[in-house]
């Protein structure tokens, strides 16, 4: 994966968006902090689609449990020194 600078992918986007084409995902960073990866459409929606849903997904969905089962209230375990 290329490494560029904000400054330079600003100043040079269309050679960045190219390499991005050709080369894959490409990085960018401000002031040497890796901040941004750029990604094409195709690997964008290859990446959503093997994504694991959220917790507010699976609990809307319509095959989501109705009864969840919780444990009964003062059995969980404390650890010693945690200070409740």
């Amino acid at each position: 994966m290329n490494t560029w600078p904000v400054q330079d992918a600003k100043a040079r986007f269309s050679e960045l968006l190219d390499a991005c084409i050709s080369d894959g995902p490409q990085l960018v960073t401000r002031r040497g902090a890796e901040t941004a990866v750029l990604i094409t459409v195709m690997e964008w929606e290859r990446l959503n689609n093997v994504a694991r849903p959220s917790l507010k997904e699976l609990l809307l969905a319509p095959q989501a449990p109705q009864e969840i089962e919780l444990p009964a209230r003062g059995t969980a375990k404390r650890r010693p020194g945690a200070g409740f």
